[in-house]
C-alpha cells in the first residue's frame, strides 16, 4: 500500500506554520544591566577622552613652540653671520664663508646656508631660494616658508648693506621634518607623565566605584539572611544618605512583612483553636451515636452531630471570608455599585429570617425617601454584601424577641460628610437589644473576640472582625454606638465615587 504524497501547497502551509511559530516565540528577557560596568564604562570614557583631547592639545602647543622656536634660532644664526659680515667689512668675503661652513656642518641640525649679493655667490649652495610664504619678521629677520630640493624647508634672511654695491644676503634654513622630530619629542616628553596619570585615574576610578558599591553588597548579604522566621532591620549605620531612602523603605517593609507574618501565625493559631472544638463535637457526638442502645438518645446524638457540623462549617466560611479580605486578592475585582440598592437587596434578604425569629426588620434612606438618588460605591459587591449580612445576623442574634414594645431592626442608608467635605455612603445597622457593656467595646472588633461568654450559639467572634477588615479594603470606617433605646449600633461609612460633572 502507497502512502499519499505530500503536495507542495502542504510544504507550503507547513513552512508558513514554523514561520509563524518562530515568530511567535518569546523573545530572551534581556540581560540585567550592570550598575559597577555602567559606572565604570561612564567614568572611564570621559577620562580617556579627556586625556586624548589633551594630548592633542599638548601636541598643537608643542608643534607651535618648536616653531616660534626654531624660527628665532635661524633667525639668531642669520643674524650672527650678518654680524660678522659687518665686522669683516671688505674682507667679509673671505673671512665669512670658513665661519658659516664650521657654524653649519652639524648633520643632525640638517641646516643649509646660503651668503650672495645677488649678482655673486659668497658661500653657501645657490640652490636656496631668496623667496617664499608665511613671511614673519623677526627682529632684523624675515623669516618664510619655502621648497629646496622637493621638501619644504623654514628659512630666516638677514640683509647687510654695503657702502658700494648690493646689500649682501644671509639665508638659513631647516627642513620642515627636524621640526616634526622636536615636537614628538616634546610631546613623549609632556604625554608620559600625562599616561600615568590616566593610569593613575583608572585605578582611583575602579576603587571609588567598588568601594561606593560595597553597601549595595551589604544591603545584599543582610538581606539574604532574612528567613520567614525572623526578619530583622538593616542596618543603616554605614549606609550612604543616597542609599538611605533604599534601606528605610526596605526596612519598612520588612517590618510590614514581620506584622503580617505575625498576624498570619497568630490566625493560624486562633483558627485552630477554634476548629479544634467543633471538630472535638463532631467526634463525640459520632461516637455517642454510634455507641448508644437507645434510640431516642442515638437521635438526639444524630441531632448534635448535626449543629456541631454546622457550626464547623459557619467557622470555615468566616475564615474564608477572612482571608478574602486581604488587599492583594480583591483589589483588582472592584467595581462600580450603587450602595443603597445593594443594602436594600440584602436586608430583603435577611427578611424571612427576621421573621422567624419575630423581630420587626425595617428599611429606611435618610438622605433621599424617593430612592431616586444612586449612592455609587467602588469596591466588591460580594465582600460588602456579606458586612451587611453579618451586621444583620449579629442583631438577630442578640435582639431579644421577647420584648414588650417588639423587636426590632432598622437598616438605614444615607450620605454623610466629613469634615474636609469628603462624600461617604453610611449604612446603619441599629436594633433595640441590650447592647454591647463599655468595657468590651474597644475589642469588638478583634477576631475571636466573644463578650457573650459563649451564651450564643454557633458563634465564633469572627463576624465583626470579619466586617472591619472588609471596610478597611474599601478605604472605609466602621464604629460602635449605643442606640438611643439601649442597643446596638453600628455605622459603616465607604467613599463615593466623585460625582461627574455636569454637561454644559
Amino acid at each position: 500500500m502507497r502512502l499519499p504524497t505530500r503536495r507542495a501547497s502542504d510544504e507550503r502551509f507547513a513552512r508558513e506554520d514554523w514561520l509563524d511559530l518562530a515568530r511567535s516565540k518569546p523573545a530572551r528577557p534581556a540581560a540585567p544591566s550592570s550598575l559597577r560596568r555602567t559606572l565604570l564604562r561612564r567614568l572611564a570614557a570621559p577620562l580617556s577622552l579627556l586625556a586624548l583631547m589633551s594630548g592633542l592639545m599638548a601636541y598643537w602647543l608643542a608643534w607651535q613652540y618648536t616653531q616660534h622656536v626654531v624660527d628665532r634660532s635661524l633667525a639668531d644664526l642669520a643674524t650672527a653671520i650678518s654680524k660678522q659680515i659687518q665686522l669683516a667689512g671688505v674682507d667679509a668675503p673671505v673671512t665669512v664663508p670658513p665661519l658659516a661652513q664650521a657654524m653649519f656642518s652639524d648633520p643632525i641640525e640638517q641646516l643649509v646656508y646660503r651668503i650672495s649679493t645677488g649678482d655673486q655667490e659668497i658661500a653657501g649652495d645657490s640652490d636656496l631660494p631668496l623667496t617664499g610664504t608665511s613671511v614673519r619678521r623677526i627682529h632684523y629677520a624675515y623669516v618664510f616658508e619655502t621648497h629646496y630640493q622637493g621638501t619644504s624647508v623654514r628659512a630666516a634672511q638677514v640683509r647687510v648693506p654695503q657702502p658700494h654695491g648690493n646689500p649682501i644676503v644671509v639665508e638659513v634654513a631647516q627642513r620642515v621634518g627636524s621640526r616634526y622630530r622636536i615636537a614628538v619629542e616634546f610631546l613623549v616628553a609632556i604625554m608620559m607623565p600625562l599616561l600615568l596619570l590616566l593610569l593613575a585615574g583608572w585605578v582611583i576610578v575602579w576603587r571609588v566605584v567598588n568601594q561606593q558599591l560595597n553597601p549595595l553588597t551589604d544591603l545584599a548579604d543582610a538581606l539574604n539572611r532574612q528567613t520567614h522566621v525572623s526578619l530583622e532591620p538593616v542596618d543603616e549605620s554605614h549606609v550612604p544618605s543616597e542609599i538611605r531612602p533604599l534601606t528605610s523603605a526596605m526596612n519598612a517593609l520588612l517590618v510590614r512583612l514581620q506584622a503580617a507574618l505575625d498576624a498570619q501565625r497568630k490566625f493560624i493559631a486562633d483558627a485552630a483553636h477554634q476548629l479544634r472544638t467543633p471538630l472535638t463535637a463532631v467526634k463525640l457526638h459520632a461516637e455517642q451515636a454510634l455507641s448508644s442502645r437507645d434510640p431516642a438518645k442515638a437521635v438526639e446524638a444524630v441531632r448534635e452531630l448535626r449543629a456541631s457540623a454546622d457550626r464547623a462549617v459557619r467557622l470555615s466560611n468566616q475564615l474564608l471570608s477572612l482571608a478574602r479580605a486581604e488587599p492583594g486578592e480583591q483589589a483588582a475585582r472592584f467595581t462600580d455599585f450603587d450602595l443603597a440598592a445593594l443594602a436594600f437587596e440584602t436586608g430583603a434578604e435577611w427578611v424571612p429570617r427576621a421573621l422567624a425569629a419575630r423581630v420587626d426588620l425595617g428599611f429606611q434612606r435618610t438622605d433621599d425617601p424617593e430612592n431616586e438618588h444612586p449612592m455609587i460605591v467602588r469596591g466588591n459587591v460580594v465582600l460588602t454584601r456579606e458586612v451587611i449580612g453579618n451586621l444583620i445576623d449579629n442583631a438577630l442574634k442578640y435582639v431579644p424577641p421577647s420584648r414588650y414594645d417588639g423587636a426590632r431592626i432598622t437598616l438605614t442608608v444615607g450620605e454623610w460628610r466629613d469634615e474636609h467635605d469628603a462624600r461617604f455612603g453610611e449604612v446603619v445597622i441599629e436594633d433595640n437589644g441590650p447592647g454591647v457593656p463599655r468595657d468590651q467595646q474597644p475589642d469588638l472588633f478583634k477576631r475571636f473576640f466573644r463578650g457573650d461568654g459563649q451564651s450564643v450559639e454557633g458563634g465564633a467572634g469572627l463576624g465583626l472582625a470579619i466586617v472591619h477588615d472588609i471596610v478597611a479594603l474599601h478605604g472605609g470606617s466602621v464604629h460602635y454606638e449605643d442606640a438611643p433605646e439601649g442597643g446596638a449600633r453600628f455605622i459603616v461609612r465607604l467613599p463615593l465615587k466623585a460625582k461627574a460633572p455636569a454637561p454644559n
